[in-house]
């Protein structure tokens, strides 16, 4: 599915710059087309929470520490900074409209609220589908706005802004099995996409709480495929710096676990894990 929010604009070959946004802290990345060259973690600044007001004053204190005129910037928000839902399209939808209208009223009903316009809004992208259900974000429109402002005080080119969640299905499209569930770990949550078939189910995000084991997690994905209208899922396919003692051992026969690897130095904060999301390889 493609990256929500996404501009035309592809990174430039060379260096690049990866932006991770959480409420609790920024970071700025610099990456490199060279495989020789690893990825270098430029700073980090804690935020004052999750409104766009107090990390827009995070952002600038960091970007102001560095040199970030005339390169290419991908971030990447943290889930609990945005909205995920699933959507049905309506029955014999044809129109772009139809889908963004079955998308807001969703929206309303889970959130209890419109997605509103303007600068107290959300905006809403998807993956429209008008055959099959299909994945939906919204990211406040303030956000968007401090972003925006903050490539133009500094003079760097914004070419992405996605939820790390949805960076995350990106980068492993290709390796999700069939009849597998996706997951992903950050800040101490995990978030789920529950598939039927190859069909997107729902999306649910839960606390993951402190010495989780497998017998949690086993207990955790059935209750949600009850919730859900699903049988277990064959396998759970998780990236992230989930628990190791999730992935699949002789005598688990409920399920089995794949962890991707994690390549990101254990030493980093989360905030520059959350920014690499979804990085090509």
């Amino acid at each position: 599915m493609p990256s929500p929010f996404s501009s035309l604009l592809k990174p430039l070959r060379g260096r690049a710059l990866r932006l991770g946004i959480a409420p609790d802290g920024l970071a700025l990345v610099r990456t490199s087309a060279w495989r020789h060259e690893r990825a270098l973690l430029l700073g980090q600044v804690r935020a004052g929470g999750a409104d766009p007001a107090a990390i827009g004053v995070a952002l600038s204190v960091l970007l102001g520490e560095h040199e970030v005129g005339g390169m290419t910037m991908s971030v990447v928000l943290s889930d609990d900074l945005v909205r995920l839902w699933q959507v049905a399209p309506p029955q014999g939808a044809t129109r772009l409209a139809d889908l963004e209208g079955a998308a807001a009223l969703r929206f309303q009903a889970l959130f209890g609220t419109s997605a509103g316009s303007g600068a107290a809004g959300w905006r809403i992208c998807a993956d429209w589908d008008a055959a099959h259900p299909f994945l939906a974000a919204a990211v406040p429109q303030a956000l968007l706005d401090q972003l925006a402002q903050a490539a133009a005080t500094h003079g760097f080119v914004l070419v992405e802004v996605v939820p790390q969640f949805v960076a995350a299905l990106n980068q492993y499209r290709k390796l999700r099995r069939p009849n597998a569930w996706f997951g992903v770990v950050h800040g101490g949550v995990l978030s789920v996409a529950a598939y039927d078939g190859r069909q997107l189910a729902a999306v649910r995000t839960a606390p993951i709480p402190a010495g989780a084991d497998r017998d949690w997690l086993e207990g955790h994905v059935a209750r949600e495929a009850l919730r859900v209208g699903l049988g277990r899922p064959e396998r759970l396919q998780i990236c992230g710096p989930a628990p190791r003692g999730w992935a699949s051992s002789a005598g688990r026969l409920k399920f089995a676990c794949t962890l991707f690897e994690d390549e990101t130095d254990p030493l980093w904060p989360d905030s520059a894990r959350l920014a690499l999301t979804g990085r090509a390889p």
